[in-house]
């Protein structure tokens, strides 16, 4: 495998346990979850998106129990 297509995967796999604080006047602080840094259309956005997916999954099967996704 491609080691810069699996840092892409590892890095949307992290980010789905990332968030960004945002301060602004009119509505505070806020908190938002990490969006996809890669250029749309391209192989490591898709893999980064595949990462994220794929934390996502997984904390799903932990929070209610395997086969929890269908």
């Amino acid at each position: 495998m491609n080691k810069n297509l699996a840092d892409n995967f590892n890095a949307g796999y992290k980010a789905f346990s990332r968030a960004e604080k945002r301060d602004t006047v009119k509505n505070g602080v806020r908190w938002h979850q990490v969006a996809n840094p890669m250029k749309p259309n391209t192989t490591p956005h898709r893999e980064w998106q595949r990462g994220w997916e794929a934390a996502y999954f997984k904390n799903l099967e932990n929070k209610n129990g395997p086969r929890a996704r269908s």
